[in-house]
């Protein structure tokens, strides 16, 4: 009796020993707990409490719970390798996970798995090549002011991989508002996005479209515009988005002499290209014509000079529009006869409605148009040539005469 007393006594102390162990070790200090929900996956709790991981086995090599393998890669001689960015993904592809920062907004926590593998860095980078400082879970706390802050400080990251881009975005003038303190001027991820960056002309749309998050009403005049209107047709990769004239990183101030003096070159890339201007029945001749009359020649000649000079002359934008191009045909183009004079008027006050009449447009001189014109230049293209030919002969002759009577 007293033999099976004492069993009883040794086994109650056992089991005692047995639970306050169990207890220790689920609530063992430092002991992470599992990053994720545990409804469903009773098998893993037998090794891994949901507070904590209990004592380790040698191996999973046959541990085969679909469940766990999606981000955990079993080992014969060690715990599981889980691989960083499925690891991550285990719990950030949860809808409802997110945090409050300091200034009491939401940050979505969340990725789209799918979204960010047919990302330009969904084979290229883990999650810890952008989020360096987290490395381990629980991850280390953060004091984060606004979600504008996170993404300001963060951006700066970017210049690990494309350093070039990085530097030329430093002489931009989105760049000196953010050095001036303007925390709305966009940095790398505004432009590009964060989780789910995809090559930034496909589709080439959406190359104005993100330009327009900042820039509305700019965008308007240009999704109203004869280049606008055309950008989603079929021939929509050979009419200018915005980073064709701006450039995509090292944005300059269009309000400087030497973007003015740079939008001549701007405007001709496409307006003298014979090849692109034959496809939609436009003629060269707008390049030439400007760069030889008083316009385009005064505006080469403060180019040559410095291109810190503002030209005060005209411009192909100045005419034409900036955003707001139309076709010369359309009654709201600035350069159809009947609105020319209040174009002129913005350089030349009082022109009356036959100032124009004096200028050539960017037509050629012909029998059709300017026949004046054309009949006089080929007068003296004759002449000169023939008063100089009569000069020589004259010359000639007398020094002919000279020599025989000497």
């Amino acid at each position: 009796m007293k033999s099976a007393n004492l069993w009883i006594i040794i086994g109650g102390i056992a089991v005692a020993a047995a639970v306050a162990w169990f207890s220790a070790a689920q609530a063992a200090p430092g002991a992470p707990q599992v990053p994720h929900g545990v409804a469903g996956q009773e098998k893993c709790l037998t090794c891994h409490g949901s507070q904590g991981v209990r004592p380790v086995p040698s191996g999973h090599a046959a541990f085969d719970e679909k469940s766990c393998l999606g981000c955990h890669s079993p080992s014969a001689a060690a715990p599981p390798a889980a691989s960083p960015q499925q690891d991550c993904l285990g719990c950030h592809v949860q809808p409802s996970l997110s945090m409050t920062l300091a200034s009491g907004e939401t940050l979505p926590l969340v990725v789209n798995r799918k979204a960010f593998a047919t990302s330009i860095h969904g084979d290229k980078l883990s999650c810890t090549g952008c989020h360096s400082s987290i490395s381990a879970y629980p991850h280390p706390e953060s004091e984060i002011p606004s979600r504008r802050d996170y993404r300001v400080a963060q951006y700066e990251l970017c210049q690990n991989c494309h350093f070039d881009n990085y530097t030329r975005m430093l002489d931009s003038a989105h760049y000196q508002l953010l050095a001036g303190g303007d925390a709305r001027a966009p940095v790398c991820a505004d432009c590009h996005g964060a989780h789910y960056v995809t090559p930034p002309s496909q589709p080439r749309t959406e190359v104005s479209r993100t330009c327009s998050a900042c820039h509305q009403d700019v965008y308007s005049e240009y999704a109203a515009s004869v280049h606008g209107r055309a950008i989603s047709g079929e021939n929509g990769g050979d009419v200018p988005v915005c980073t064709d004239c701006h450039t995509a990183h090292s944005i300059e101030s269009p309000l400087t002499a030497a973007f003015r003096l740079q939008s001549v070159k701007l405007c001709s890339d496409c307006h003298g290209d014979k090849e692109l201007m034959q496809k939609y029945g436009l003629s060269t001749n707008v390049v030439k014509s400007y760069l030889e009359d008083f316009h385009g020649k005064s505006v080469a000649l403060v180019g040559k000079q410095s291109k810190e000079i503002w030209a005060e002359a005209a411009v192909c934008t100045d005419c034409h529009g900036v955003h707001d191009i139309q076709a010369v045909d359309d009654p709201d183009s600035p350069v159809l006869k009947a609105n020319l004079a209040s174009t002129c008027s913005k350089c030349h006050p009082g022109a009356t409605a036959n100032f124009p009449g004096a200028w050539l447009s960017h037509y050629e001189p012909g029998m059709d148009k300017a026949t004046l014109v054309f009949l006089v230049r080929w007068f003296y293209r004759v002449l000169i040539p023939f008063i100089l030919a009569g000069l020589l002969v004259h010359i000639g002759l007398g020094l002919w005469r000279a020599l025989k009577h000497d």
